[in-house]
């Protein structure tokens, strides 16, 4: 029986590396006092924070869209959306625009740190984290000497059925 080809972040989180996946290359970015890691392969571009124009009714963690040459980009405020305090935005603060199954969004986040490549040993598995972000959205968590990373699934995050109100949003 064939094997069902599987994500490479999934491939890497457990360590596999039957087809040939045992390096993760990942975008690091601060919220608050974590720092977060993101494929690097959905990241489009990274922008500093403009102001964006709200869209009505939309939920809290939606700033509102932005106009990307010529393509309407929903922009998300991930501090908001992830419950970790009120944001500020300075001249850290970053756009992480990424493209997600041909969706363009956007992801404030504090900072981008920069750009690491895991191991499928420096993966571990991500466990439960209660309210605050939802253990369905981790990849795991990466190891860094003494950095630790949590791992997002972006593609599951941004995908999820509240996340649907995104791309509303960016039509309405």
């Amino acid at each position: 029986m064939l094997n069902k080809a599987r994500d490479p972040m999934q491939q890497a989180a457990s360590g596999s590396s039957a087809a040939g996946v045992s390096r993760l290359e990942v975008v690091t970015f601060k919220l608050g006092d974590e720092e977060y890691g993101i494929d690097i392969q959905k990241v489009q571009e990274l922008r500093g924070y403009d102001a964006v124009t709200r869209i009505a009714n939309a939920p809290e963690y939606i700033k509102g869209v932005v106009n990307l040459r010529g393509i309407i980009v929903p922009i998300i405020d991930m501090r908001i959306k992830f419950k970790l305090g009120e944001p500020t935005y300075d001249q850290f603060t970053v756009v992480i625009v990424l493209n997600i199954g041909g969706r363009v969004v956007g992801m404030v986040v504090d900072s981008v740190s920069d750009v690491i490549t895991l191991t499928g040993e420096q993966i571990k598995p991500a466990p439960e984290m209660g309210s605050v972000l939802d253990a369905d959205y981790l990849i795991g968590l990466g190891t860094l000497d003494e950095r630790m990373l949590i791992l997002v699934d972006i593609d599951r995050l941004m995908s999820s059925e509240e996340m649907g109100l995104v791309e509303a949003a960016a039509v309405a």
